[in-house]
């Protein structure tokens, strides 16, 4: 009987592959169902549904010991999870992400998998069931290879889902200004910010926790990688390790390790459309409003979701119609005590900013009819929300 340890003697290496191609053995891995659905699903998300290269519809899966690797990219992004599993040997391969992923969510909860590699092809075993899929060499498999790390910080994963939460939804969709599609991640005095806007509302949001030894930067993260680490990341204090270099960011969290390029351009400065200091207060109980736009905004125009703000002395009086003729109206009580003036709003904006902030009542710092309002929590500014008039 031959045995070869690919691991362990690098010149046996592709004698293994090689006979491994052709049949002379086979590689088992031994999974629960659950165990190998979970790592599955969070690299498959990375996989596009067209790609440049066939492989890039495919996972890469690495075995060590007791654990299973498994990798997706696109060429811009990298995800890497890790699971428990029972090996054989140690070895990589690539397999269909999308078949295998389908296959393992249909059989049943907590059963057991066997994946084996048998010449060019990939068989998983379950039950009676046996699923045969062709793979393709994990050495044809992309990598990114980020530059030198030029800084490293430690925080707690809330504290960065936090910031994604409460910012990306104002993230730009491809917009032609290809710095707008993605969320600016900036440190300046110790703090940590997060800013996103499509040219029509921005959103900004601080961490509470000093970054004292970090020197000042500014880095912005692609729409998808904003996606997925918003998928990755928890409400948990636990600490994460995020990289930066020159042209890529990396945060390593539990047993998941996360890599995308940068967008390589000049965010715009925000801190110019921050509505000034001579602004009025209207102050709103934040479920009320949210209830009533909400009511409102079902006659609204589809297409443009207008809706008007009439503030009179502590009232709000909300109208909305569209080119059916239908009208809404509402009005709430809210603290006011300036001039009488109307706004126009898109009236999704609106409810996006409400949907993220956490205080039972808002601010809206309003100037005139033709101004941008500043939006944040009453009593609170680690965020803030700039939305932009509109003409009714």
């Amino acid at each position: 009987m031959l045995i070869f340890h690919s691991s362990n003697n690098n010149k046996y290496k592709y004698l293994y592959l090689y006979l491994l191609k052709i049949g002379v053995f086979t590689m088992k891995i031994k999974a629960n169902r659950n165990d190998l659905l979970k790592p599955l699903l969070l690299a498959g998300n990375v996989i596009e549904r067209r790609q440049t290269l066939p492989i890039l519809a495919n996972v890469l899966i690495s075995t060590s010991k007791e654990n299973l690797k498994i990798t997706a990219t696109d060429l811009e992004v990298e995800m890497t999870t890790m699971s428990k599993a029972e090996n054989s040997e140690d070895i990589e391969f690539t397999v269909p992400a999308r078949k295998i992923i389908d296959i393992c969510k249909a059989l049943p909860e907590n059963s057991n998998i066997t994946l084996e590699v048998d010449g060019e092809k990939a068989v998983l075993k379950s039950g009676r069931g046996r699923y045969k899929m062709s793979i393709l060499p994990a050495r044809d498999y992309p990598s990114i290879e980020p530059s030198s790390v030029s800084q490293t910080i430690k925080m707690p994963e809330v504290s960065l889902k936090k910031l994604i939460d409460k910012t990306s939804f104002a993230m730009a969709h491809q917009d032609v200004r290809y710095y707008l599609n993605g969320l600016l991640l900036e440190i300046r005095s110790g703090r940590m910010r997060a800013v996103a806007t499509d040219g029509h509302r921005l959103a900004l949001s601080d961490v509470d926790f000093k970054l004292n030894d970090i020197e000042d930067l500014q880095i912005i993260l692609p729409r998808k990688a904003i996606v997925e680490l918003s998928r990755i990341l928890s409400d948990s204090k636990n600490e994460i390790e995020i990289q930066i270099s020159d042209s890529h960011l990396r945060v390593q969290s539990g047993n998941t390790s996360f890599i995308s390029k940068l967008i390589d351009g000049k965010f715009p400065d925000y801190e110019r459309v921050m509505p000034s200091s001579e602004t009025i207060e209207c102050r709103a109980d934040k479920n009320y409003l949210k209830q009533a736009l909400t009511r409102t905004s079902i006659l609204s125009n589809e297409k443009y979701r207008g809706i008007r703000f009439r503030l009179n002395k502590n009232m709000l009086h909300l109208q909305a119609h569209n080119p059916e003729q239908d009208e809404a109206e509402e009005e709430l009580e809210v603290e006011y005590e300036g001039k009488e003036l109307t706004i126009g709003f898109n009236v999704g904006y609106l409810l996006d900013v409400l949907g993220v902030i956490d205080t039972d009542s808002v601010v809206l710092s309003v100037i005139d009819s033709n101004s941008s309002t500043l939006i944040s929590p009453d009593k609170s500014l680690d965020s803030q929300y700039v939305i932009m008039p509109m003409r009714l």
